[in-house]
């Protein structure tokens, strides 16, 4: 168990601080490699007793793969150093996965984990937008690149002849072509450093459809201030006259003129008359309480006030709930 104890005392150092990407990777390929009777021991340790030290042991002498597989990816664009972040996060999956008892070294085994969260990573942050959604546009991602023989668009045939060898669609491979060809497009405008001069965004020719946000506060703040004043004006209204308009037109399941005129024991055009009358009474309310908040907020907008002075309130739901106990059955 030398080699064990060698790398207890290397874990020293790979733990402190060690600066620049070059030291990490000299310290981590100083570590020396386990025999397959360490490993096996190391392994046994980690899925009979969950022994995390047994885990550390396994991890830092493999470290060194995950350098070596992050510099194949160097060509696109990302950092190194997150390239190697992302593979070490594969290779603790794959000694968190790893069984000795089947006969396989752990650098084979973590070999395709360590790649597999590299691929990840590259489809999720090489470009703004993600350009791999399928199957396909994963498998064509890597190998596009390699299948090239030349700079430029592919033609005709070659397209044909890459989607025959690599077994997809040719839309796939037109489709993946521009979307690794391409670049990504600022919204914010960027100054020109030769001039100063700032070309226009696009986002401001991007065109909302969904509504103005200012409308839909000063709408929502004039509907319930509209309601509370409805809800006030209601009170002042007697109980009979209250629960006339009630069942008139506050509720899903409104009264006939007949049908009330039998609950009151008056006639059907006596009924109208009280709904009027209320109405009219309603009406008054809400123009003075409408101007005594133009009052409140001289500041407003006079687009939002003339909302306010009228108005639109459906509340066939929240006043029939609200009021529901001041209705009286006289």
């Amino acid at each position: 168990m030398s080699n064990v104890m060698k790398i207890t005392r290397s874990e020293l150092e790979v733990i402190g601080p060690i600066g620049t990407l070059e030291a990490y990777t000299q310290r981590v390929c100083s570590i020396p490699p386990l025999t397959r009777e360490e490993e096996v021991d190391l392994a046994k340790r980690l899925t009979r007793h969950n022994d995390l030290d047994a885990a550390r042991k396994l991890i830092l002498p493999h470290l060194r793969l995950v350098v070596h597989a992050a510099r194949r990816y160097t060509g696109y664009g990302l950092p190194m150093a997150d390239l190697i972040q992302e593979g070490n996060i594969g290779l603790m999956k794959a000694v968190n996965r790893f069984d000795p008892s089947v006969g396989v070294r752990l650098a084979t085994y973590a070999k395709h984990w360590i790649r597999a969260e590299i691929h990840e990573y590259l489809y999720r942050n090489w470009r703004i937008v993600k350009v791999v959604t399928t199957k396909a546009q994963r498998k064509l991602f890597f190998k596009l690149r390699g299948a090239k023989k030349r700079l430029g668009w592919l033609s005709s045939v070659e397209t044909s002849a890459i989607a025959r060898n690599l077994g997809v669609d040719a839309k796939d491979v037109r489709q993946m072509e521009q979307r690794l060809y391409s670049c990504d497009l600022h919204l914010d405008p960027l100054a020109d450093s030769s001039n100063g001069h700032t070309d226009e965004p696009l986002s401001a020719s991007l065109q909302n459809p969904g509504p103005d946000p200012s409308e839909q506060l000063a709408n929502s703040h004039s509907r319930n201030e509209g309601l509370s004043h409805l809800r006030t004006a209601l009170l002042t209204l007697d109980e009979r006259s209250r629960d006339i308009l009630t069942c008139r037109w506050l509720q899903e399941d409104k009264s006939t003129l007949q049908k009330l005129a039998h609950k009151y024991g008056v006639s059907a055009e006596r009924i109208r008359q009280i709904e009027a009358n209320a109405i009219k009474h309603l009406q008054s309310r809400l123009i003075d309480a409408g101007e005594t908040s133009v009052q409140r907020h001289p500041t407003v907008p006079p687009r939002t006030l003339n909302q306010r002075r009228t108005p639109r309130i459906d509340v066939s739901s929240e006043i029939s709930d609200s009021d529901g106990g001041h209705v009286g059955h006289s």
